[in-house]
């Protein structure tokens, strides 16, 4: 039977309403007859993902969205080193050992996508950003700024040292970081009406403004800035970027 070998491959997150990969991977493997599924596994807890590994023993990848992009490095045995660099895991490589047990390996892609898809928008007036939010696709932003020779700013609700709260964004910190990326889920479906606090009327079209969700295509955060002339980008292509970027990981050396 075909289905006899069949691999599963997933996303663990919490909640997955929002999730694109699901009908993005399972129509690439009608596409190209990959015999394979891909299935959401959404958990309240990471203590469950061990409960995942035992349920479905021919599970051969994961992705990793919010809330467990830090939080999943611990149940790794091997880290990639630009994962170990950004302090988060997004990706799951899930080798099956002749004895029965697992080796997990964690990689980080939204470093690729993101630079991949923002690097077009980009001139030398973008000489520094701010980056919304301090999880764990925040700190891939922040490495992919850096690579691309853009000092990132960090942008949070709690003051702590070297980042700065919503309420310090003023007109002159506004001028002087002309990209920035919304790294939190506030604006995300079903959560529509919502958008970062940010001074939207200190925007101009030398901002450009990048929202990592692209569900719904236009948030809150992308409508008000384009009201300013800011140049907006949703997510979508990063995602398809790090979709590219994770297949090719599970499918190395097999």
């Amino acid at each position: 039977m075909q289905n006899s070998n069949k691999k599963i491959y997933g996303l663990i997150g919490f909640p997955l309403g929002h999730s694109f990969s699901q009908n993005y991977f399972n129509q690439k493997f009608e596409a190209e007859n990959i015999n394979a599924e891909y299935v959401n596994f959404e958990i309240p807890d990471i203590g469950d993902l061990m409960e995942i590994f035992a349920e479905n023993p021919g599970l051969s990848g994961l992705n990793v969205t919010l809330p467990y992009k830090e939080q999943v490095m611990a149940y790794m045995d091997e880290i990639d080193s630009q994962a170990e660099r950004i302090g988060a895991v997004n990706v799951i490589k899930i080798m099956h050992k002749k004895n029965g047990d697992l080796m997990l390996k964690g990689f980080n892609s939204d470093i690729i996508g993101f630079t991949d898809s923002i690097l077009p928008l980009l001139n030398d007036r973008h000489p520094k950003a701010l980056v919304l939010g301090t999880g764990g696709a925040s700190r891939a932003i922040r490495v992919g700024l850096r690579n691309l020779g853009i000092e990132p700013v960090l942008v949070s609700r709690t003051k702590r040292e070297d980042v700065l709260t919503y309420e310090e964004l003023t007109p002159e910190v506004m001028k002087e970081h002309l990209v920035i990326v919304n790294t939190t889920p506030v604006g995300m479906y079903p959560h529509i009406d919502c958008c970062p606090d940010i001074p939207y009327e200190c925007l101009t079209p030398d901002h450009l403004c990048y929202d990592l969700i692209y569900n719904p295509d236009v948030t809150l955060f992308m409508k008000k800035s384009a009201e300013y002339g800011a140049i907006v980008k949703n997510g979508l292509e990063m995602l398809l970027l790090q979709a590219f970027a994770s297949w090719n990981i599970w499918t190395e050396n097999q």
